[in-house]
């Protein structure tokens, strides 16, 4: 008997037009929508991989930013470079390249 009048009070608030009116709104939120709760979620996803790449990107940059003026200020942190990364080389000097196998 409970269960049954528990079950009228629900059809009860189910006629009532502003609830009704109220769950139609929410489902069509949740899930029709534009921005609808998976977009939401991917969207999220998104943006904490780009912030991971931004992060990686920064100290990328901080490395590069102190690796140029280390080359600015010492001429022989210069030629070393050139020598190992462009295999530069003086006049009448020749460069043997030497690979380990492992």
């Amino acid at each position: 008997m409970k269960k049954t009048l528990e079950i009228v009070k629900n059809l009860y608030l189910l006629k009532n037009k502003y609830i009704i009116t109220f769950i139609i709104f929410l489902i069509w939120i949740l899930f029709f929508d534009q921005n609808n709760l998976l977009e939401r979620i991917n969207s999220l996803e998104e943006i904490s991989i780009l912030k991971k790449q931004e992060k990686f990107y920064n100290e990328r940059i901080k490395k590069d930013k102190k690796k140029l003026e280390e080359l600015k200020t010492s001429k022989e942190n210069l030629e070393k470079f050139a020598r190992e990364q462009y295999f530069m080389k003086k006049k009448n000097e020749d460069i043997f390249i030497i690979v380990e196998k492992n």
